[in-house]
């Protein structure tokens, strides 16, 4: 309710409904329920979320470009067209050795 950004019975391009800023990240949300979210994202070359777990299994959704994905001290590279789960619980970071946009889906426990 409110988010005009993201409207219910509408085809959009998630590529299209978030653009880079220099040197950030951006974050939209799309949808946010108390079973989950689902956020897009869009990071700029260079930028990154430290390790960090959460208690949400994630699924994270590469849109465009290549992502960095670490998991547990393991890395993985991603790119678009590419998924991977984060399980809950699990230290996780994400890098952009390049800028990239991905969809994450974190669905609770």
């Amino acid at each position: 309710m409110g988010n005009t950004l993201f409207s219910a019975g509408e085809i959009m391009q998630f590529t299209q409904k978030v653009e880079y800023s220099k040197e950030g990240i951006v974050s939209k949300v799309v949808i946010d329920k108390s079973s989950g979210t689902i956020t897009l994202f869009a990071f700029d070359q260079g930028q990154r979320l430290s390790e960090h777990s959460a208690p949400f299994d994630a699924l994270v959704q590469v849109i465009e470009g290549e992502a960095e994905i670490i998991i547990n001290g393991k890395s993985f590279m991603l790119k678009a067209g590419d998924s991977i789960i984060m399980p809950a619980g699990i230290a996780h970071a994400v890098n952009a050795p390049d800028r990239f946009k991905m969809l994450l889906t974190m669905i609770e426990r």
